[in-house]
């Protein structure tokens, strides 16, 4: 699926702008780390698992810093995909601490991790309407 994902986050990238860069941002992410519970299972490994476990509750999301992010994702990583938008890594990792929270609650509305996150795509496809 990567590869209908890069093209899919490119033209959304076009017609969307910087949503869709972030949507691009957010596919890239969850494919290079095993889908949304490989996400999660990273905050949590880096002791973050409060914040990663608010993001799907059903109650508020705690915040997380661009610094937390940087740590958890690590310079080499953010480099790449900000360098893949054009963008300087601080910038990324603030969008990234902006959004992340949103995104992970919207992919997760019943309060879990589906089981079949094989659809992220369409779901963050979704999230942008």
């Amino acid at each position: 699926m990567g590869l209908l994902d890069s093209l899919a986050g490119g033209m959304l990238e076009k017609m969307m702008g910087e949503k869709g860069a972030m949507a691009q941002v957010a596919m890239d992410m969850l494919n290079q780390h095993g889908g949304l519970s490989g996400v999660l299972d990273k905050f949590k490994e880096s002791g973050l698992a409060e914040q990663a476990a608010s993001w799907v509750g059903k109650g508020e999301n705690l915040p997380i810093s661009a610094e937390q992010i940087a740590s958890v994702l690590g310079n080499g990583q953010l480099a790449e995909m900000a360098a893949k938008f054009g963008i300087d890594t601080n910038t990324l990792s603030a969008q990234i601490a902006e959004q992340l929270p949103t995104i992970v609650d919207k992919l997760t509305p019943d309060g879990e991790v589906p089981t079949d996150s094989g659809n992220l795509l369409k779901t963050v496809l979704g999230m942008l309407k």
